[in-house]
């Protein structure tokens, strides 16, 4: 069972990893909507990860501060999400911005961010951060041994396709299990996996699949 994880792209922010779980997060689901319900919040990035977090969370949220270090959004992002954001007036984006400190006790108080073009530094009562630059999978050491995403997270389940699954070869006469990759027997979970959430519970959750697979696989 391949469990290796994705190392977060981080903006280089000090005290960055000090309020990791308190205040800055790498995940939008409905347990971090629930804590910064009717507050003001900032997601940071311009992909379609930020672009899907910042709708998500308006919903519930006082204000989104979108900061992206780019002049704009359609370079990386639907022109769905775009007309999304766009449409939605609690969302107020910010290019050309970027976080520059971040300060609190035990919890995320305060967030200072900066305009690279003009210099302007401005300072906010925001304890919720949402980091949403992409991650990369630890996957380099698997060597060409599984199928691989284009982003280098690892296929599992219905997300090999036939095709895939004719070059690899696949020697079953079974399809892959939900969380099996393309080499029988071998499963991934967490953040490693493409499709996953990015969330621990999650990732545990599907450990947890995956050793009943693993059972099956043993009994063939």
């Amino acid at each position: 069972m391949i469990a290796t994880g994705a190392e977060y792209r981080r903006p280089p922010c000090k005290n960055l990893l000090r309020f990791e779980g308190a205040g800055v997060y790498y995940g939008a689901t409905f347990v971090e909507a629930q804590l910064c319900s009717g507050q003001e919040v900032i997601v940071v990035g311009g992909g379609n990860s930020a672009g899907q977090a910042a709708v998500f969370l308006a919903q519930t949220t006082k204000r989104v501060h979108m900061l992206v270090r780019s002049s704009g959004l359609a370079e990386n992002m639907s022109r769905y999400l775009i007309r999304r954001i766009e449409e939605t007036p609690t969302i107020v984006f910010l290019p050309n911005t970027e976080i520059v400190a971040l300060e609190g006790g035990d919890h995320l108080e305060s967030v200072r961010w900066q305009n690279r073009q003009t210099g302007q530094t401005e300072k906010h009562n925001i304890t919720h951060v949402f980091v949403m630059t992409g991650a990369d999978p630890n996957t380099s050491w698997l060597d060409g041994c599984v199928e691989l995403d284009d982003k280098g997270f690892i296929k599992t389940g219905i997300d090999l396709s036939p095709e895939r699954l004719t070059a690899a070869p696949w020697p079953r006469s079974r399809p892959p299990y939900l969380l099996e990759t393309s080499l029988p027997g071998v499963f991934a979970v967490g953040d490693v996996r493409g499709g996953s959430i990015k969330h621990v519970a999650s990732a545990v959750g599907e450990g947890s699949i995956a050793v009943s697979f693993v059972h099956q696989t043993l009994q063939e």
